[in-house]
């Protein structure tokens, strides 16, 4: 590693010097504490005696050559500060961790699993007309293992055997994961970590989670991990006054400490950026994920995510900085902002004046469009312009529409349940209109796990999600949605300036859209019906095939599948359909 780039903030994989880094017969411990008076090493090697660190001058390199250290082995680094006091921390570079509550790191080869996914890697792309539908998932409760009875938690290599043919059923792209790096807290969901190079210990090893995004590989389904730049947990064995100092951290709490209780990275120190671009490099680089998604991408952009506070000039230049590196060194994976502001260009390459994401969260659409759903069926008409407002900014950038797992906690209700309704039939109704809707509308896909079961209970870190749903109609319609949406091009050409066009409904059914998607040769009409009324819409083809009806009997509504869904009269042909109800339809062009 070049250490005049590492001041500079231009190192993107400080990874590969610092840690604890195995030899022949030996491991080599070095670390970065420009404040320290003393460091030592202590661990199994040494019987948790002290093994003292050299300095390199007064650089804050500080390194130690241990003989006889072994892969497996915890250690911890104890800090001597000025202030008198001794702290130990974990390895800030540390590749692995123990268990929480313990926190020692643990010493670990990166190189130890062997990936055999080359064809994936070389064909995967970031290409904007290519389907992108995922699965957010919360590993350690997606399923619980009756074989684990303390946590009832799969390793990453036992569940490959559940989750591929899931995803594969469900015609999802990609699975994104909720943080995997080290954290303490389950009830943070990994969003407050202390292991930003360490994979969660909950669910096994490093070379067990490789083996898990191998498998995905070879089954043809991307792996995207959150990544949390913005801010890390308090513990005192992390990051926090890491070397009796702040390091890491502001040394002024009115910035210092987030909405969330951890504390604010930083940016403006060249070291921290070298950090935290080095431990995205990782991800990508040693575990093959296929993208990051990057939590809080507002607080980067304005100081502490306040527009009236101005735009944070340091965190917007690391912010560059690192989405340029990464997409130079990683051409083919995504860079996916969790956004909710209206900066401009978050989406377009940094060489054109952006923010060098692939793709930005639309929570616009998600608030606007769950508002109308939860409305009560005299007030939609009113609230129309709900539904229009999302396409006249959709052109100016490339939008992902998320229904994430901060949709289904803390008394917002699942998404389902949210739906207004009466009683369960209207609900359930409109929720399949809903999801229509959400897979014609151009965009990315992406939806928290038990969203497709149509679960009508939130979700907790916990618990397992109620399988007994997967029994039920919706999960029927979700499955038969996602994998129309993967066979039909037009439905991918999200971003094109003909992909689109809302076709004009009667003015009398306020509550009626109807749009046309094109693509790769391909015409499909989206027709929704959010009244609690039937309507007749007026064709504007002679020829249409339906793909895909909400109210067919399989999913739990009323019309056959080889019934009459069209109605002939003087004026032409009108589509039928039933209050609450979607469909979607190919033109048939000569």
């Amino acid at each position: 590693m070049d250490k005049q780039e590492f001041f500079t903030g231009q190192v993107f994989d400080a990874w590969r010097w610092f840690g604890a880094h195995i030899r022949e017969q030996s491991v080599i411990f070095r670390v970065f504490a420009p404040n320290a008076v003393k460091i030592t090493v202590t661990g199994a090697f040494n019987g948790w005696k002290e093994d003292e660190l050299k300095q390199d001058g007064r650089s804050g390199f500080w390194e130690r050559i241990v003989p006889d250290a072994q892969p497996g082995q915890f250690y911890k680094y104890r800090i001597y500060t000025h202030g008198g006091t001794v702290v130990e921390h974990c390895d800030p570079y540390g590749f692995a961790m123990e268990l929480r509550p313990g926190c020692c790191s643990v010493i670990t080869d990166p190189d130890e699993y062997a990936f055999t996914d080359a064809d994936w890697m070389s064909a995967r792309t970031a290409a904007p007309d290519a389907p992108l539908n995922i699965y957010e998932l919360h590993l350690g409760s997606w399923r619980r293992n009756p074989a684990d009875a303390e946590n009832g938690w799969y390793r990453y290599d036992e569940i490959a055997d559940l989750l591929i043919p899931y995803l594969q059923g469900h015609g999802f792209t990609h699975v994104e994961f909720l943080p995997l790096s080290e954290h303490p807290f389950d009830g943070s969901w990994g969003y407050q970590n202390t292991g930003f190079f360490a994979p969660t210990a909950r669910y096994g090893t490093p070379a067990q989670l490789k083996q898990l995004i191998d498998r995905l590989h070879h089954a043809g389904i991307g792996a995207i991990m959150d990544f949390v730049p913005v801010h890390f947990a308090v513990d005192s064995y992390g990051l926090a006054l890491f070397d009796g100092m702040p390091l890491y951290e502001y040394p002024h709490p009115d910035v210092g400490e987030s909405e969330w209780g951890s504390c604010n990275f930083i940016h403006s120190r060249r070291e921290v950026r070298c950090f935290l671009q080095s431990a995205a490099d990782y991800w990508l680089d040693q575990f093959h994920f296929d993208g990051l998604r990057m939590d809080a991408v507002s607080r980067l952009i304005y100081w502490q995510g306040d527009p009236a506070r101005g735009v944070n000039g340091d965190t917007m230049a690391f912010l560059k900085n690192m989405n340029a590196g990464l997409k130079a060194r990683h051409p083919s994976a995504l860079l996916i902002a969790e956004d909710s502001t209206a900066y401009p260009g978050v989406t377009r390459p940094v060489s054109e004046g952006g923010l060098g994401f692939d793709y930005k969260w639309d929570l616009g659409w998600m608030h606007d469009t769950l508002s109308y759903m939860q409305t009560p069926p005299d007030g939609r008409a009113e609230r129309r312009g709900q539904l229009l407002f999302s396409m006249e900014y959709f052109p100016n950038e490339h939008y992902l529409l998320p229904l994430s797992h901060d949709e289904v906690v803390h008394g917002k209700a699942a998404i389902a349940q949210k739906m207004w309704g009466a009683d369960l039939t209207d609900k359930y109704a409109q929720a399949r209109a809903f999801y229509l809707y959400m897979f014609a509308h151009p965009g990315k896909k992406l939806n928290f796990m038990g969203n497709e079961l149509g679960l009508r209970v939130e979700w907790s870190e916990a618990a397992e999600l109620d399988w007994s749903y997967a029994d039920g109609m919706f999960h029927t319609f979700f499955r038969a949605l996602s994998q129309t949406y993967r066979d039909h091009p037009a439905l991918h050409a999200d971003y094109a300036p003909d992909a689109f066009r809302w076709l004009d409904a009667d003015g009398d059914a306020p509550c009626v859209f109807a749009w046309e998607r094109r693509g790769a040769g391909e015409r499909l009409l989206a027709v929704c019906n959010f009244a609690d009324e039937p309507y007749a819409f007026p064709l504007p083809c002679p020829d249409c095939t339906v793909l895909l009806h909400t109210d067919w009997e399989r999913f739990g509504g009323q019309a056959k599948e080889n019934g009459r869904s069209f109605l002939a009269d003087g004026d032409g042909i009108s589509l039928e359909l039933a209050k609450f109800s979607a469909v979607l339809l190919k033109i048939v062009e000569d």
